[in-house]
């Protein structure tokens, strides 16, 4: 009976392959490459960053799980549309939330809050997983991927108000004769920035590969 209600609890290795999926191995943004206008648009800093990536979660989370909690009960025909009703709902959470608590970060996020419904993370996980998924299962992909691009977001941000800066989350790093490089500032900044995350975990999941190749031949 639960089953057929899609409440079927995964088991732990199934849960822990769901959540590392997007945390690491199919990182959003690292190695999909998805969500680009939110990643290269606001990471001029932490503190955007840590807006839209937690935002960004909670919608995927929210949203994932109440599209396999409704994936039985709605026509193939209208799914997109209902996906899509779905995450804008809790987005105009989110909207209202983040003008609640800070209104200077809901400026400077600007029109990327709403954007987030049209973001196609939160839509292809909806499609690709929850309407195939039980709950729990779409929660840990929700979990996963949410903080997979949380993660990236914070790895631009980072960097990017650091150099551009000198300073981490407003807090000055280096001192009054630290020169800053206001173009990590600038939307060229942001893809620099991308690029040399993208060379790291790529050349690093190459390595790793030819490390694993030896073993399997030799095994």
């Amino acid at each position: 009976m639960h089953h057929a209600h899609g409440l079927v609890e995964p088991s732990p290795s199934e849960s822990m392959e769901s959540f590392l999926n997007g945390l690491w191995k199919q990182n959003p943004v690292f190695v999909q490459v998805l969500g680009m206008c939110p990643t290269l648009a606001i990471t001029n800093s932490v503190r955007n960053a840590l807006a839209m990536g937690l935002a960004t979660l909670f919608v995927l989370v929210c949203s994932n799980a109440l599209v396999a909690l409704v994936r039985k009960l709605v026509p193939r025909q209208v799914r997109i549309a209902t996906y899509i009703l779905i995450i804008a709902t809790f987005v105009t959470i989110v909207d209202y939330m983040i003008k609640a608590i800070s209104v200077p970060v809901y400026k400077a996020l600007g029109a990327f809050i709403a954007l987030i419904v049209v973001n196609c993370i939160i839509l292809g996980r909806a499609e690709a997983f929850a309407s195939k998924n039980p709950v729990g299962k779409s929660i840990l992909d929700g979990l996963g991927m949410g903080i997979g691009f949380f993660f990236a977001l914070l790895c631009l941000g980072g960097v990017r108000e650091i150099l551009g800066a000198g300073a981490f989350l407003g807090y000055p790093l280096f001192g009054p004769n630290y020169q800053p490089w206001v173009l990590f500032l600038l939307p060229p900044g942001g893809f620099f920035t991308l690029a040399a995350w993208l060379l790291v975990f790529t050349s690093w999941q190459a390595r790793k590969k030819r490390r694993q190749a030896p073993a399997e031949v030799q095994s």
